[in-house]
Formats: C-alpha cells, structure tokens, sequence
C-alpha cells in the first residue's frame, strides 16, 4: 500500500473515530469505514487508490450533518443525503490533497462520493455496489426488524435498483433471501 494513500485513509479513520455513536463498541462511522474497505477488497480486489480512499471515507464525519437539522419526509432526506455526500466528498478531496495526490485522483473520488455517473462509470458502480453489499452484510437485518414488509420490501427493491447486474447476481450467489426479495435482484 502507497505511503500517501495509507496517510489518507488513517486520515479519515482518525477523524471517524470521534464519532459519538457507538456500534458493537466501535464509533460507528469507523466501524463503517473498515467494513466498506473489507467489502471492495473482497469484491474488487484491484481497486484504484481514489475508488479504495472513496470506500473507506464513504460516511467520513457523517455525525456532523445530523438528519433531524433537515425537514421530515423525502425532500429532506434527499435534501440531508446530498448534503452529507457533498461533505464526504470535500473532506475526502482535503485530505488526498494533503498527501499530495494530483487533481485527477481527486476529482475522482469526489465523483464516486457524489455518486455522478451511477450506472455510466464503472468506479461509481463499484462504489454503490459495495455500498448495497454492506448494507445487506450488517445494517439490512436491524432495519429490516424495524420496518413493515412494505417498507422492507421497497428498500430491497430500491437497493437492486441501485446496483450492476453483476452485483445483483452476487446478491443471489452470497445472500439467502427469501423468495420476494431475491426477486428484486433478479431483474
């Protein structure tokens, strides 16, 4: 691993661990990173420096932009996920800057984290694709025990919607959901 890169990503990790929200004893937003990372080194194991700095800062400081400062409702869940995507990406950009990594890299990860070219740029796929892995690995069964069937089964639908064909099928390949949800990934 390249000197600057691994000053980035213990950049973010230092910053992630003063995230107030504990989870499995961890601040969540590091425990987050280290699972995103996990993911796209099992998933893409050649990633780009920009893809692999994007995973792990995915949620950097995502405690600062709290959702209760936006409006209830969609538009303020939009209006607070752009915001968030917006900071990641601009902490992200400062901190590859500081360890000296040119402009094209930079932009790149700000896209990814942006999520500009979802479905066009292979990176920014990638990306949302470990993204949904992530979410389904550690986060889908807690929400899952909170929410309708209806509910659950839109987020489902919404997360295959998101994905790469090839991501949906390693879906069906590495999950056991039951029959109306696999059908999601089916599509």
């Amino acid at each position: 691993m390249t000197t600057r890169k691994q000053a980035v990503l213990d950049a973010i990790d230092a910053a992630n661990t003063q995230d107030p929200t504990l989870e499995d004893g961890q601040p969540a937003a590091l425990l987050y990173g280290q699972r995103m990372s996990a993911e796209l080194d099992r998933l893409f194991p050649d990633a780009s420096d920009p893809l692999q700095i994007a995973a792990r800062g995915q949620h950097v400081e995502r405690w600062k932009l709290a959702r209760s400062e936006y409006p209830e409702g969609r538009t303020g869940y939009l209006t607070w996920r752009k915001a968030q995507a917006e900071h990641h990406a601009e902490v992200v950009a400062g901190l590859m800057e500081l360890s000296e990594y040119g402009a094209g890299d930079i932009d790149a990860a700000r896209r990814m984290l942006r999520k500009q070219g979802i479905k066009r740029d292979a990176e920014v796929q990638a990306l949302e694709d470990v993204i949904c892995f992530v979410f389904l690995k550690w986060y889908f069964a807690p929400f899952a025990a909170k929410h309708s069937a209806e509910k659950i089964q839109s987020i489902v639908e919404k997360t295959a919607r998101k994905m790469s064909a090839e991501g949906r099928a390693r879906v069906l390949d590495e999950f056991d959901l039951p029959a109306d949800l696999a059908d999601a990934f089916r599509g």
